[in-house]
């Protein structure tokens, strides 16, 4: 494709450089100008006259200085980063002469830059101009072409000036158009280009001293031929074609106009300069003639400047110049092209936003695109130019193409934008692609999941369906919107497979359960899960599968709650070919059962499990005969549940309730306090069938009561058990409890209350041992009618009697007012009884009479001695010492114990009170500790309190109390 074919754009902005003084502007206009390089910030010119003059950012020339005293300046080369420039001037009488100047090491005498070394460049004294120039970055190599063909490599250190080699690398007859370094860290290649060849000759390396090697028989003109610096690679531009080459030969190319005088790369782009046309031809000739002739001579005669981007194919910049270019800069981040007449233009690439505004007002989005993608935009902005040119194929109404750039830009486009152009039913499957892509993208909300499955269904495509919510990789959609939605449409098969596939096993159990009616598959399916889930999933639906499935789920609840439940495992044997029947949505149906039977993480589902949306019946695509079940052998580690959680489980359903509840009875671990729930459970359970019963089945369920309660080690509440048997009608029941519980007395009572004597009597004698207090109920029903005293007779009268003074059951006084109350009893049935209570009474009165003269006078005798032994003097006879045992002697120490001690074996106390007589001490000690803890009780009346509620006579309880001197006043020693 031709230059001229290629879409023109203006790509930069064009200004005339304003020179910054006269100096400068003179120097510019007067065409003194002989070479240009640019470098470190700086402009560097030659001139005709040996001077180099340096231009700053001002555009004024800030330093200039005498670089050679003969000839021209003809090339100059600046090590960018460094102050080194390198000059070659040329006298054809001489060899041209090269310098290397040090422009930060000015001389101190001159100010002028430090030449650092000089050389005359070899040619084989052939007196040639140069044609081309080129170093390396750190001018360890560089190589000048001549004119006569012949091309000289210069090694050595030129900084320093150790001394330097000249060769001659290669000669021909054709003249040297242009040569360029090409170096990596193991290879220097020279590419040397003539009017006729391209060559390529290693210069340092591997293969360095072989010929050159011809990489193309096409050379170019003088200054057709540059490095790309950025990639590297050689630029050479013929007139049929701009072509680029690496070391490896010949690569990319665009189409060229015509013939080139000059060739620059900047950045992305080519420059390229065109020489005015020829003016031979007549035709020509007559236009000059025709538009004013020698004034139009500079029309005709302009050269064209052209900036290309070979990667966009385009034409960036593009005009005629009126003056010959002869050179092109750049630098301070712009491009500039020097001209012939001194003038000087910059030429500064617009901005990427503007560059895209011309691309956007063309409707050139692709290549908006590609600049965009070129110039390293982020995604973000990327997705800004792929959004308008959606809009724009929207408008054209290239709705496919449209949505396919509108998923480019989804993830910073607002999905409601595109979806409102696209909810008509006409572009539904627009609108399904791009609700899948966000799908992929993961920016799709619950909303988005029901509209993408809404037109699913609308469509009724279920292989889509299928296809969406089978993907690999993690969740795109919303899981709880995309399987309400599914089980919405009747595509329950795919709602299960979801929720299998994720791990929602309680979602499972509510679409076998709620829609599909396949309870037994659902009881299946909870018996594969772990026990969590298992439990939770099994309490939500136990009346629905107990009144389904009442066997199977009520072994369920044993094995949970009993601690034997483990998953169950399906081992698929055999896989048999599935059959379905005809019609489009039941065999979509059907290759999704068979799926998820093949793919579930828990493979014993098949396709009966859940019906199909049109109702139409499937094969299994596995049987259960063909699936072997295993146990988990894995310890299941769970607590279970208390047996109470599940007693509401089993309303309605009593048959069940009792195999239940008689199972968990024989678990070992069964704890005390469930054992309590589940005996008073089972216990109700038994009436409740014996109530629903008659005859002998209704005596068996009692039997099963009465057996269930009898014995001591039974965990239930007495007052349950009466409750119920109340209820029930449960006599033995009653009866049984009341004796377990102790509850005697309401027996005998129970006995009383009917007038059944001869019970009664039983009772008391079966019972009186243990509960004293029927004695005295009893005492009161014999007394209580002449006829019930007949039938028990006065030898059983006389027996309680007997039994209630034996115990101390009833004082005298309360057995004369318990026959006092009847006129039944006579004082010959209680004379035995009051004569032999009279009769104790007086022994107690004359042997407490007796005790008392005794403490009286031992009182009177201690008296008499205190008395004594204050008002009489004492005589002490003892006469040896009870401590050592020897003759006692002065001096000595009496007590008026009768005790005498040497006084050597006395030992005084620490605190300097009196010494008391060892002897008696200990007697002493006691009776003070004695009366110390009559003190200290004294003002303790909760143990008087205690003691009169626990002593079987208060009276003597409160007299002995009196005698410790509790009540009375306190004393003071």
């Amino acid at each position: 494709m031709a230059l001229l074919l290629w879409k023109a754009f203006d790509f930069f902005e064009v200004s005339q450089v304003k020179l910054g003084d006269d100096e400068t502007r003179s120097f510019f206009e007067n065409n003194e100008i002989s070479s240009v390089c640019s470098g470190s910030d700086s402009l560097f010119l030659g001139s005709e006259n040996g001077y180099v003059r340096i231009i700053g950012p001002s555009w004024k020339v800030v330093r200039s200085f005498h670089a050679h005293e003969t000839g021209r300046i003809t090339h100059m080369r600046q090590v960018e980063g460094t102050s080194l420039l390198v000059t070659i001037s040329e006298d054809l009488s001489n060899e041209p002469a090269l310098k290397v100047w040090a422009l930060d090491k000015p001389v101190k005498k001159t100010g002028l830059p430090t030449c650092l070394s000089t050389l005359n460049i070899n040619n084989g004294r052939k007196q040639f101009p140069i044609s081309s120039l080129t170093a390396l970055d750190d001018l360890s190599q560089l190589a000048v072409g001549f004119a006569n063909g012949a091309v000289t490599v210069i090694r050595g250190d030129l900084i320093h000036d150790r001394g330097t080699k000249q060769r001659i690398v290669y000669e021909s007859e054709e003249p040297i158009t242009g040569i360029e370094f090409v170096a990596d860290s193991k290879l220097v290649t020279l590419f040397v280009a003539t009017t006729s060849k391209l060559l390529r000759l290693v210069v340092s390396g591997k293969g360095q001293g072989q010929p050159p090697r011809t990489i193309e028989d096409s050379g170019c003109a003088a200054g057709c031929m540059t490095v790309n610096d950025k990639t590297g690679d050689i630029v050479v531009a013929r007139e049929d074609a701009v072509y680029y080459y690496t070391i490896d030969g010949r690569g990319l190319c665009f189409a060229n106009d015509g013939p080139t005088s000059l060739v620059s790369t900047y950045q992305d782009y080519v420059a390229l300069v065109s020489p005015p046309p020829s003016s031979g031809s007549g035709a020509s000739d007559g236009l000059r003639g025709r538009f004013g002739g020698a004034n139009t001579e500079a029309l005709f005669s302009a050269a064209r400047f052209t900036m290309v981007d070979p990667t966009l194919q385009i034409v960036a910049h593009s005009e005629s110049l009126i003056s010959e270019v002869q050179a092109i800069i750049q630098i301070w981040g712009d491009l500039f092209v020097l001209t012939r007449d001194g003038k000087v233009n910059r030429y500064h690439e617009k901005s990427l936003q503007q560059r895209l505004e011309l691309l956007y007002q063309r409707n050139l989005f692709p290549l908006s695109i590609n600049l965009a993608q070129k110039s390293g935009m982020d995604s973000q902005q990327q997705n800004v130019i792929y959004r308008k040119y959606g809009d724009h194929l929207y408008q054209k109404g290239d709705y496919d193409s449209a949505m396919a750039q509108y998923i480019k830009a989804i993830d910073s486009t607002e999905p409601s934008q595109v979806i409102r152009k696209f909810l008509d039913t006409q572009r539904i499957h627009n609108l399904i692609e791009y609700l899948e892509e966000l799908h992929e993208h993961h920016k799709a909300t619950s909303d988005h999941t029901t509209l993408l499955l809404n037109c699913y269904a609308k469509l009724k495509d279920v292989d889509k369906l299928e296809t969406f919510i089978k993907s690999e990789g993690d969740l795109k959609f919303d899981l709880d919107t995309a399987i309400t939605m599914c089980r919405q449409g009747g595509y329950f098969e795919q709602a299960a497979y979801l929720a299998t596939k994720h791990g929602e096993s309680e979602l499972v159990v509510d679409i076998l359960i709620e829609d599909s009616k396949n309870y037994a598959e659902a009881l299946d399916f909870i018996w594969h899960l772990e026990p969590e889930t298992a439990y939770s999933c099994l309490m939500k639906y136990a009346r629905v599968l107990l009144e389904n499935c009442p066997s199977d789920t009520t072994r369920l609840f044993i094995d949970y709650y009993t601690g034997k439940y483990k998953p169950k495992v399906h081992k698929i044997r055999t896989e048999e070919t599935q059959t379905v029947s005809s019609g489009g949505l039941a065999a979509g149906a059907a290759i999704a059962v068979q799926n998820l039977t093949s793919l579930l993480p828990l493979p014993y589902m098949n396709t009966s499990a859940v019906p199909t949306p049109t109702g139409q019946a499937l094969q299994a695509t596995v049987s259960d005969a063909n699936a072997i079940i295993e146990p988990d052998t894995t310890d299941q580690k769970y607590t279970p549940p208390p047996p109470r959680t599940a007693f509401s489980s089993f309303i309605d359903h009593a048959d069940e309730f009792i195999v239940f509840l008689e199972a968990c009875l024989k678990d070992d671990q069964l704890k005390e306090s469930d054992k309590t729930d589940i005996y008073t459970t089972l216990f109700e359970m038994y009436l409740h069938k014996a109530s629903e019963r008659k005859g002998i089945q209704r005596e068996e369920w009692e039997t099963k009561a009465k057996k269930l309660i009898e014995g001591r080690e039974v965990p239930i509440e007495n007052s349950n058990v009466l409750l119920l048997s109340h209820l029930s009608d449960f006599r033995d029941g009653t009866t049984l409890v009341k004796e377990q519980s102790g509850l005697l007395f309401d027996i005998f009572r129970s006995y009383t209350s009917a007038k059944d004597t001869r019970g009664a009597i039983k009772a008391l004698r079966k019972y009186g041992p243990e509960e004293p207090q029927l004695y005295p109920a009893a005492l009161a029903y014999f007394t209580s009618d002449a006829r019930i005293l007949e039938e028990a007779g006065p030898e059983e009268l006389e027996n309680v009697l007997k039994r209630i003074d034996q115990d101390g059951l009833m004082a005298p006084l309360q057995v004369i007012q318990t026959l006092g109350s009847n006129p039944v009893a006579t004082m010959g049935m209680i004379k035995p009884y009051l004569h032999e209570t009279i009769s104790r009474e007086r022994r107690e009165i004359a042997t407490n009479r007796r005790q008392i003269n005794s403490f009286r006078k031992e009182t009177e005798s201690k008296r008499v001695e205190i008395s004594e032994l204050g008002s009489k003097p004492a005589v002490f006879q003892a006469q040896r010492c009870p401590g050592c045992g020897g003759l006692l002697e002065l001096p000595a120490v009496h007590f008026l114990c009768k005790h005498s001690f040497h006084q050597r074996c006395l030992k005084q106390n620490e605190d300097g009170s009196e010494v008391e007589c060892p002897v008696c001490a200990v007697n002493n000690a006691a009776v003070r500790a004695m009366k110390r803890g009559q003190d200290e009780r004294a003002d303790r009346h909760d143990l008087f309190k205690d003691a009169l509620e626990k002593g079987d006579e208060r009276f003597k309880t409160v007299a002995r109390w009196f005698g410790q001197g509790v009540l009375g006043p306190s004393v003071i020693e």
